[in-house]
């Protein structure tokens, strides 16, 4: 771990009100999917109570050239300025941090549970995967209001086409504001629909990220199925 000053190379829209974000990889820099960084505006133009520092997981995988984080764009000054600072302008990263890292033991299932932009960490854990060809059963169940909002998910839809060890569960909470079709899963990640796609539920590991009462609610829904907490790894998202 260390500080390293990075420069922004590119932005992009990948959902309804949230951006991705790319900057150089600095020479050696290790991580492993799953983890994260914490990010650092230098002399922003604008600053806030919430500061210039915030930590975000890498989307990007450990396999690909760039540094990418995604977020939200709340109405925060670190988010208007990430929004609007000019290509090529210096921020300063640490890390990488986190222990949120797929299990070795390819016998058991990874099942991931995602709200919002807790897709980051995930989508960094399904593109190391399926480049290293890890040999884990993998589950991604997805949840966001509306096909709009949901980051990525042309993406992972083409790579559950690709690659047969992962199966994609996405599901919607607000199709009435939606104006794309869908003909996916509805509703809260559940119980029921967990043991649809899975089965027995206390084979796999299980990891869960987003807003903090989709957090709360997987780890109740499972405890309650008899899964094992040791068997439950999760990664609050407040505020992003």
């Amino acid at each position: 771990m260390g500080a390293h000053i990075v420069k922004l190379k590119g932005r992009k829209e990948v959902a309804a009100g949230t951006m991705a974000f790319f900057f150089d990889r600095p020479a050696g820099f290790e991580f492993a999917a799953g983890q994260s960084i914490d990010l650092t505006l230098l002399d922003p133009p604008e600053t806030d109570a919430e500061g210039n520092k915030r930590a975000l997981s890498l989307a990007s995988a450990p396999h690909e050239p760039d540094l990418m984080v995604a977020t939200r764009l709340r109405d925060t000054a670190f988010k208007r300025v990430l929004k609007t600072m000019p290509l090529g302008m210096e921020v300063k990263v640490e890390g990488p941090f986190g222990f949120m890292t797929l299990h070795r033991n390819v016998a058991r299932p990874a099942v991931f549970l995602a709200g919002g932009i807790g897709i980051t960490p995930f989508r960094s854990m399904l593109r190391q995967a399926a480049t290293a060809y890890t040999g884990h059963r993998l589950f991604l169940f997805y949840s966001n209001r509306r096909p709009e909002d949901s980051a990525f998910l042309a993406e992972l839809e083409a790579l559950a086409k690709q690659d047969s060890n992962f199966t994609l569960v996405a599901t919607m909470t607000s199709l009435e504001n939606s104006k794309l079709a869908w003909s996916g899963e509805q509703g809260y990640i559940t119980k029921e629909m967990l043991v649809k796609y899975l089965g027995e539920l206390a084979a796999p590991i299980y990891y869960a990220a987003g807003p903090p009462a989709l957090v709360a609610a997987m780890r109740e829904t499972l405890s309650k199925a008899g899964v094992d907490e040791d068997d439950i790894r999760s990664e609050d998202f407040s505020g992003y």
